[in-house]
């Protein structure tokens, strides 16, 4: 197991930051250079990241683990402020932009995960239930795609 024990500081080298987020430092790179995370240089012209970047690197892999887009990310971490570090405040009104959105999301999956073995209403007509649910694919004329999926 990897000692992931460092001393505390304010600022991490690229290395430490990398590890402590869990991204590679091409990664870091890439977030900074889209604008999503920001570090200081040194005298010497390294990176250093302020710990405070660490909920930013957290918050953007979590969002793309869920299905979000870069820009979608970046349009939300531009709201937050820019001369101090974002505080509990800055964060809930991020999350209660997104409540809505997110709980679609959840439904959404949850739709998938339940429905699946089910007529979706995708027009396939290939499961005894879609003779049932789906008849002669009626479905269609709500809209292309797994109707029963997406109208939730």
């Amino acid at each position: 197991m990897k000692d992931v024990t460092l001393k505390f500081q304010d600022h991490l080298t690229v290395g430490e930051f990398a590890d402590r987020a869990g991204v590679s430092a091409p990664t870091l790179r890439f977030y900074e250079k889209r604008g999503l995370i920001t570090s200081e240089r040194t005298s010497g012209n390294q990176r250093r990241y302020s710990r405070a970047e660490l909920r930013r690197v957290a918050f953007i892999r979590t969002a793309q683990k869920v299905g979000l887009s870069l820009d979608e990310i970046a349009s939300a971490l531009a709201e937050l402020p820019d001369a101090r570090t974002p505080n509990k405040a800055d964060w809930q009104r991020l999350s209660s932009r997104w409540q809505d959105r997110l709980n679609a999301k959840i439904r959404t999956l949850e739709n998938l995960r339940d429905e699946l073995t089910n007529c979706i209403g995708c027009g396939c007509l290939s499961l005894k239930s879609c003779a049932i649910a789906n008849r002669y694919d009626e479905l269609a004329a709500q809209g292309p795609g797994p109707r029963r999926l997406l109208n939730t």
